[in-house]
């Protein structure tokens, strides 16, 4: 085998890998090149949601009788930008669970606060809210 056998043999395909490599190689330095992209994985944003409606929920008891005061409440909420840019208002709900408590109680419950994946909770304003039983209708 001589010495320049390495470089005649399969000269087509090598060639051909050559043009294919060096087509890909533009392709990326052109891409980079004209819209870089940050990532900024641990970029977060926070917002503040007002006047969000307090719901009386309950798996044993009937929760139309149910005053809650205040009726709503302010929610600091927070998450990754990409979350925060598409979150709707409808997607976070403020409930006080009734489950358990006596129907002639006053008492002062805690709000539960649900959003969607990737958003965090860090404040309500109130934390509780009061309840108190109105007598049904006849």
């Amino acid at each position: 085998m001589a010495k320049h056998d390495w470089i005649t043999k399969d000269f087509g395909w090598k060639l051909f890998s050559l043009i294919l490599a060096m087509i890909l190689w533009i392709t990326v330095r052109r891409s980079i090149s004209e819209s870089p992209v940050v990532v900024t994985p641990f970029a977060s944003v926070d917002t503040v949601t007002t006047n969000l409606p307090v719901f009386a929920v309950s798996t044993s008891a009937d929760v139309h009788n149910a005053q809650i005061v205040p009726n709503v409440v302010t929610v600091k909420l927070s998450g990754p930008s990409e979350v925060m840019a598409v979150l709707e208002e409808n997607k976070v709900h403020a409930v006080v669970n009734l489950t358990g408590i006596d129907a002639a109680s006053g008492s002062r419950l805690p709000v539960d606060v649900s959003a969607p994946l990737g958003v965090t909770v860090d404040r309500i304003t109130p934390p509780k809210v009061g309840v108190t039983f109105s007598p049904p209708a006849e």
